[in-house]
């Protein structure tokens, strides 16, 4: 492989999805369709955007004024929790498309499950996703926050199975359980909230690793990430960044790092994200 050349991950639907991506979690419209630019421009193929970011308009206009075709970029939405009800859901990935300027998208998902509201019912929103599927307006679906309860629900009662699991991970909060059973389920992992929002920048551990590699922290981290599989899309509107976090496929963590790094896991207490089982905002 040539260094800086993403690998692609295999979904298990028969399509495939850059590793590394960008993402544009509390990017501001106005600054959206820059930041999406430079990140193409130092060779992203992969952006991840909601409806809950309020940037889905302004990443379309930076993926059309790049001037690469729209199938060179492989694009995320999800479905703001305030729209799962089936019509709901509908119309809001109608508006999706239209603020991108779309005809599809590569991936949908549900944003988060939100088993205490919509009495519970997490399982009809999926399959609404389910017919975007079948009509070619979504390539992939795939589930965001979702614990291993809630797939196994989707299990039992739908017939698709997500294409990922779009989940909190970082160095202090494996999320083991849960992707562990991804990987038995054919579900791959994608790793929102890969430096721990800033927290792990400071840890005298990776600090010193990236000492001794010659790396900044968060390239080691995120090699950290790609090396256990799972898809990472960071999150930066500074030039330098961007291109620092796509500069992560021209070294490698030995196995005794790896470990090392593992070792950072404080389970539960780790969190920095709210409770998936708990979590019931939905916009006003």
């Amino acid at each position: 492989m040539a260094a800086n050349t993403v690998p692609d991950i295999s979904l298990n639907d028969g399509n495939t999805i850059p590793q590394l991506g960008f993402g544009v979690f509390q990017i501001e419209p106005k600054e959206t369709a820059q930041a999406v630019g430079k990140a193409l421009e130092v060779g992203y193929r992969h952006i991840d955007t909601a409806q809950m970011y309020g940037n889905e308009a302004e990443v379309g206009q930076g993926i059309r004024a790049s001037g690469l075709d729209r199938g060179d970029v492989f694009v995320t939405s999800k479905l703001n929790n305030g729209f799962h009800r089936p019509d709901d859901a509908r119309k809001a990935f109608e508006q999706t498309l239209q603020a991108l300027k779309f005809d599809y998208l590569d991936l949908f998902l549900i944003h988060w499950p939100l088993p205490t509201l919509y009495d519970g019912d997490f399982v009809s929103t999926w399959q609404v996703l389910e017919e975007f599927k079948r009509d070619g307006r979504a390539k992939s679906i795939g589930v965001s926050n979702f614990q291993v309860a809630h797939l196994e629900r989707l299990a039992a009662e739908a017939d698709v199975v997500p294409a990922v699991n779009q989940i909190e991970v970082h160095p202090y909060f494996g999320n083991e359980e849960v992707r562990a059973y991804g990987k038995a389920h054919g579900i791959v992992t994608e790793a929102w909230s890969p430096i721990a929002q800033g927290k792990v920048l400071d840890d005298p551990t990776l600090v010193e690793i990236a000492e001794r590699l010659d790396r900044t922290v968060a390239q080691v981290v995120l090699r950290w990430h790609v090396q256990r599989g799972d898809i990472v899309f960071p999150k930066s509107t500074t030039p330098k960044r961007i291109e620092e976090n796509f500069r992560i496929f021209d070294f490698e963590l030995d196995d005794a790092t790896m470990g090392r790094i593992d070792g950072l896991n404080k389970a539960e207490a780790g969190r920095q994200g709210p409770n998936p089982d708990t979590f019931d905002y939905v916009p006003g």
